[in-house]
């Protein structure tokens, strides 16, 4: 059929306005692999919600550059096989924009060489063991340069503790945060005489317990997976007795109060607690509230920085027009976001500086907050990488 030029140009016009409109209208995806099920099931789901109601938010003012974002959530078991499966699903079957995430040292460890080989911006928002480095990863939650040294601080100036034993999962975290902390003892002149370990699934602590008991220290520091083993081992330390300073290196707010009355007087150090006293704190815990009711899960410090992970990745995208890896990853350390916590910038090799606080987890699971300290540094974590 013979059809009149006019007619065409007006039709080729057409399907690409329809064309350009459907894909202004595609969503943005940001993927969340997390531990739903194993150590971390205790804590996900706070983090699930503060994604959610991150990007309601966004979402009811128009979203990023005119579109939508959409979260895909996908469970990792809280481990290494189970990060493969679901960072290579949301990489490569949902086509995910980006990956921001609270997980275990196991589960990020194994998902980073598929985040390398996806070309995908990874915004990593749990506490961790520190010095982890990819070009495609930042990372907005505290490491042990800017946690340890409140705890031990505290018990050597206000408990006069002098000797420590130390208990952790044997894994990348429990073992990375007990060496920075074994270190700093001994750089402020304490002594460690014991330091035990339990597989991530573990939960018998028995053994340990025992020579914890025969150790006898001034003081004892945990730094177990987050959730599950955290319960497991306050529970079985009361039940033996144990009733030393204890300060604990993984706990967050929402698993503390889980634990009851076990969780009595277990010193803590983050940057977050739901009493800090900001508006910006105030307003993110009424819309959480609002939001999720009688279903809501204490925010804690694993589930905020996800929250602020949100934002910091439409900073970024916002910054770099786009949602192209190479153009959003030099504006992640360009961009910062003011929430719960304060000023979030991830500018200090790819992590960030945060204040930090000391507290005490009371009876009723609340924390008293003992001291507090601004923009701690994050230390050197990953020196070549711009």
């Amino acid at each position: 059929m013979n059809v009149p030029k006019l007619f065409r140009l007006t039709l080729s016009a057409g399907v690409c306005l329809i064309a350009l409109g459907s894909q202004a209208a595609d969503p943005i995806k940001i993927g969340i692999p997390v531990g739903l099920s194993g150590a971390n099931s205790v804590v996900a789901p706070s983090v699930v919600q503060a994604a959610e109601l991150a990007v309601e938010e966004i979402n009811a003012k128009g979203g990023v550059l005119g579109r939508k974002l959409q979260l895909e959530v996908a469970d990792d078991a809280s481990g290494a096989a189970g990060a493969q499966k679901a960072f290579d699903s949301l990489i490569y079957q949902k086509k995910v924009d980006a990956l921001i995430s609270m997980e275990t040292s196991a589960a990020r460890n194994a998902g980073l060489p598929i985040v390398s080989r996806g070309k995908v911006p990874y915004i990593y928002t749990s506490f961790y063991e520190g010095k982890s480095c990819n070009p495609y990863m930042f990372v907005n939650a505290w490491v042990p340069d800017q946690q340890v040294a409140p705890i031990v601080d505290f018990f050597m100036k206000s408990k006069k503790a002098k000797s420590f034993f130390l208990i952790g999962s044997d894994y990348a975290f429990g073992r990375g945060m007990l060496e920075f902390t074994k270190n700093y003892i001994a750089k402020k002149g304490g002594t460690v005489l014991g330091e035990e370990y339990l597989p991530m699934d573990g939960s018998d602590w028995t053994a340990v317990i025992n020579k914890l008991k025969t150790a006898k220290p001034d003081a004892i520091i945990t730094s177990t997976a987050g959730g599950a083993p955290n319960v497991t081992l306050t529970k079985q330390l009361r039940a033996a007795g144990i009733n030393l300073p204890y300060g604990n290196l993984a706990v967050d707010e929402g698993t503390a109060k889980d634990m009851g009355a076990d969780a009595e007087g277990i010193v803590i150090s983050g940057s977050y607690l739901t009493n800090i006293d900001s508006q910006k704190n105030k307003d993110f815990l009424a819309a959480m509230k609002v939001k999720f009711g009688a279903n809501l899960k204490t925010p804690n410090d694993l589930s905020v920085p996800q929250y602020e992970g949100v934002y910091l990745y439409k900073a970024a995208v916002e910054k770099a027009g786009t949602t192209a890896a190479d153009k959003v990853i030099p504006a992640l350390a360009a961009v910062s976001f003011e929430g719960p916590r304060g000023l979030i910038q991830m500018n200090k090799q790819r992590h960030a500086p945060l204040t930090m606080y000391l507290g005490q987890v009371q009876k009723d699971g609340s924390i008293k907050l003992l001291e507090s300290f601004k923009n701690v540094d994050p230390g050197e974590q990953c020196p070549k990488l711009k």
